[in-house]
């Protein structure tokens, strides 16, 4: 049996301390548009590693994540190529992206505020915690589904305007173990 619980409900709070973010059992999707907003596009990156603090008080809990650019994959070799080039992410120079939250909201809907990181590009960034799973047969796990829209041309991400799509909706499932 598992508690299953949305930013709107509490039925059990996760235990406090620190996660450590199982990158095989975490996902990062998204999904963007293409050649001049008529095509859609999905795709996937990878987590390097990352943590999450659960704190008492719950707003006081904190997350870092390490995300892969070179992981960038929509499944066409040409566009992945492209994205992952100079041109856009510049992953050789630049092959992480970071995120680091800086506070935990809980209001109707609970939203994680903090800065992600792209291309030595530091911009606020707010993901919404959709829900929240702790399954009781291993409570030492947690698992979070999230989302946000990111505008690349807030992190200088600005080539192709016509043919690549200006935001990507970014839907997160990660899977923390307490350690």
């Amino acid at each position: 049996m598992t508690a299953t619980q949305t930013a709107a409900t509490t039925v059990q709070a996760p235990q406090v301390g620190r996660y450590e973010i199982d990158t095989r059992g975490s996902t990062v999707t998204f999904r963007g548009r293409h050649l001049f907003g008529l095509f859609p596009v999905r795709g996937t990156l990878a987590i390097r590693h990352g943590t999450f603090d659960i704190a008492e008080p719950i707003t006081d809990s904190s997350v870092q994540v390490e995300i892969d650019a070179a992981s960038f994959d929509t499944g066409n070799r040409q566009r992945d190529h492209d994205v992952r080039s100079a041109r856009f992410l510049d992953a050789d120079r630049y092959p992480a992206m970071t995120f680091a939250s800086t506070r935990l909201e809980r209001s109707r809907d609970s939203t994680l505020a903090g800065t992600l990181t792209v291309r030595n590009v530091a911009r606020p960034l707010s993901l919404m915690i959709e829900r929240y799973t702790i399954t009781p047969a291993s409570p030492r796990s947690l698992e979070v589904w999230a989302s946000t829209r990111i505008d690349r041309t807030d992190f200088g991400l600005v080539a192709a305007k016509g043919m690549a799509g200006r935001h990507l909706d970014v839907s997160l499932r990660i899977l923390g173990v307490r350690r």
